[in-house]
């Protein structure tokens, strides 16, 4: 599911939610959102095992660089029986909350 910035940001407060951002290494050590758990979409075989360890009942938080590839990621997770995903519209290049280094 889509959600927009001021929905996404007041959602991700919540202790209990899982932040995931899906960009290299390399464009997370830019800048990302706290509390986010780098798992790079690209290296296909690393995700996968990733994602898979983890409670499907949770609730993840899913952004990118600009909404793309953290939509394909919600959209891999909902096929393996993930319930509650969501996705950052506009991905980092739009958020305007806090980003760490």
């Amino acid at each position: 599911m889509d959600l927009n910035q001021s929905k996404w940001a007041s959602d991700i407060e919540n202790s209990s939610n899982t932040i995931l951002d899906v960009r290299t290494p390399e464009e997370f050590n830019e800048g990302y959102i706290p509390k986010s758990i780098n798992l790079n979409i690209y290296d296909a075989s690393s995700f996968m095992s990733k994602i898979q360890s983890f409670n499907k009942e949770n609730n993840f938080y899913i952004y990118c660089k600009s909404g793309v590839r953290s939509s394909q990621a919600c959209q891999i997770m909902s096929q393996l029986g993930f319930s509650n995903v969501y996705n950052l519209l506009g991905g980092i290049t739009d958020w305007e909350g806090q980003i760490s280094k």
